[in-house]
């Protein structure tokens, strides 16, 4: 596999220029300057190049193993940069000083969770769903839990996972058996806690000292249904009042999955309560488990859209590098490598266009949550927060989506060597396969987005989105070099809107509108993310062509400006393609018969 190269440039195109370092001028922020943030972004890239990158061949070939004691093994040299990273301060970057960390914007932290991921998606799990669950102890814990928990879970020595899947419950969470039995009779204010979890990512390992399972469950008197879940904090020791760590609780790892990708990465089946039930404590209000936990998972659904992004870059640089080396048939009379050849241009270009503006809409999104985290504006804090609760299932699902083709892409630069294993392309095709499907899959989050989100604002928030895609069109098509860009991403704004309009008139068709959102919900979100990556392409676009016409002749702004055209003139027009898909209507959907025959 071809060393990896973080993608620092590109990610400082981003925020230096298409997000002009905004988040840094918001309340809370005084102390992050540019300087700091190129610093910051240099030093983790040092860190995902040299400690991480070299571990994920190998530890994608060595896997995981689960031991007789009910502990996990993870491959050589996972343990230890994982504790690099923890020890280098990584874990609380985009967590308030508050709170122990370094109080970046998430922008910021966004960018370096790329990084990682790209130079090694299995370990980048661990600390992603840890950052969950610091999100969601923070919003909805008790002091109490705050003090004992979140100073070790910021600093990385604790780990986070996230519990909520059972063998009958996978995407419908009301079917949830787990049980949490209060024990008025005992010291303390705990649960006993007596069921199973399956798909729990590192649920099971030794490289840190305790690990934070928070679960959903249910009392013995609670209502069936989602209402009668309530979230539990479980942890792997149990911590006595000095904060030292006490005895280990009754939650075991029954077994481990033996999986696709991510081998590096354990998955695990938790099993709680074998012998008197495992200690838990209760999160937030009962009865609002599963609102408690959707902080948790829209953190970590933004941070899957960024660690496809994160492959989809790796791909890039592998396949860019055996196409620049493979010496295959010859162009303009002489032999040449295949990256001489236009059909393996054609992937190339495609894989770069798709991942920049994959990266771009992501880090927009962060941005916004920026803003709607910390803007000393009521209504702006509101607004932004719309904002990224209409993008965030894009940002998850088109990313992911795109990812898994990009990765199919590098395996067909390589050719047939990208059919075998040691090439390290077919790795990442695996690896990214699981992002479309694991924190709600993608048809889950397009039907989010086409039912819940459309309906509550009847669009508003997607159509102030709109508004802004066609005032960048307009930009475009007002320079002579870009116009055509312009007329493109003005067409596909044009689809969205009629889209939007479309989804939103059958969805309030009392008898029918359910089954409409469920039939038009996946093609609107490959819509809307072609229309919103052309976007932010386009923007992209403008600030390359103003930078050559100020002088500045690097290569990277003609890369980009060739990246641009082929998103807006040759990608975007694919994913328009939905509009008649939606058109043609559901009946076809309707009327088929799933059979064996």
């Amino acid at each position: 596999m071809f060393p990896f190269v973080a993608p620092v440039r590109d990610l400082r195109f981003v925020l230096e220029e298409l997000l002009e370092y905004r988040s840094l001028d918001l309340p809370g922020f005084e102390e992050a300057s540019p300087d700091l943030v190129e610093a910051v972004l240099e030093e983790a890239a040092r860190l995902a190049g040299e400690v991480w990158a070299p571990l994920n061949a190998s530890g994608d070939r060595q896997g995981c193993v689960r031991r007789e004691d009910g502990g996990v093994t993870l491959p050589d040299g996972f343990a230890e940069a994982y504790q690099a990273y923890a020890e280098g301060g990584w874990n609380g970057i985009g967590v308030s000083q508050a709170l122990g960390g370094q109080g970046l914007p998430e922008v910021v932290a966004s960018s370096v969770q790329e990084m990682l991921h790209g130079a090694n998606m299995a370990l980048g799990l661990c600390p992603m769903l840890t950052a969950g669950a610091i999100e969601a102890l923070a919003h909805h814990g008790s002091d109490a839990l705050k003090a004992t928990y979140l100073p070790k879970l910021v600093e990385g020595s604790w780990t986070g996972t996230m519990n909520l899947t059972e063998p009958q419950a996978g995407s419908d969470l009301s079917k949830v058996r787990t049980r949490a039995v209060p024990c008025p009779d005992e010291e303390g204010d705990h649960y006993r806690l007596f069921g199973q979890k399956i798909f729990i990512t590192w649920g099971e390992h030794d490289a840190s000292e305790n690990i934070i399972h928070l679960v959903l469950a249910r009392k013995p008197d609670a209502p069936e249904g989602n209402k009668g879940i309530s979230l539990f904090l479980v942890p792997k020791y149990l911590v006595k009042s000095d904060g030292s760590l006490g005895e280990r609780n009754d939650v075991t790892c029954a077994s481990i999955e033996h999986k696709l990708g991510i081998h590096g990465s354990p998955t695990c089946t938790l099993s709680f309560g074998e012998n008197d039930g495992a200690i838990g404590y209760l999160v937030g209000e009962e009865g609002r488990g599963l609102n408690h936990m959707f902080t948790m998972m829209n953190e970590a659904r933004h941070k899957v859209g960024i660690q496809g992004i994160g492959v989809a870059e790796r791909a890039c640089q592998h396949a860019f590098a055996y196409a620049l080396d493979r010496v295959q048939g010859r162009a303009r009379g002489a032999e040449a490598t295949i990256s001489e050849h236009l059909d393996v241009r054609r992937m190339l270009l495609s894989m770069r266009a798709r991942t920049d503006a994959l990266r771009a809409l992501a880090l927009y999104c962060a941005a916004q949550l920026d803003v709607a985290r910390h803007a000393a504006d009521a209504a702006e804090r509101d607004a932004a927060q719309a904002r990224v609760d209409v993008l965030i299932p894009v940002v998850k699902a088109f990313s992911t989506d795109q990812a898994v083709e990009i990765a199919s892409l590098g395996v067909q630069v390589h050719g047939g060597m990208g059919f075998i294993e040691e090439t390290g392309a077919a790795q990442l095709l695996r690896d990214a396969r699981i992002a479309p499907i694991y924190e709600g899959t993608n048809g889950i989050q397009a039907l989010d987005l086409a039912g819940r989100k459309l309906s509550r604002d009847s669009g508003a928030a997607l159509a102030e989105l709109i508004d802004e895609v066609e005032a960048t069109a307009g930009e475009l098509r007002a320079s002579a070099e870009l116009a055509a860009l312009g007329e493109s991403l003005a067409a596909g704004a044009a689809d969205l809107r009629a889209a939007m309009a479309l989804v939103l008139e059958a969805s309030r068709d009392p008898q029918h509108g359910a089954d409409a959102v469920q039939a038009y919900a996946t093609p609107f979100l490959s819509l809307a993310g072609h229309v919103l990556c052309a976007w932010q392409m386009g923007r992209a676009a403008l600030k390359a062509r103003a930078a050559q016409e100020g002088g500045n002749s690097e290569p990277f702004y003609r890369a980009k400006l060739a990246a641009a055209d082929f998103a807006l003139r040759q990608w975007l027009p694919v994913g328009r393609a939905n509009r008649s898909v939606i058109e043609a209507g559901m009946q076809s959907l309707a009327d088929y018969q799933v059979t064996l025959s």
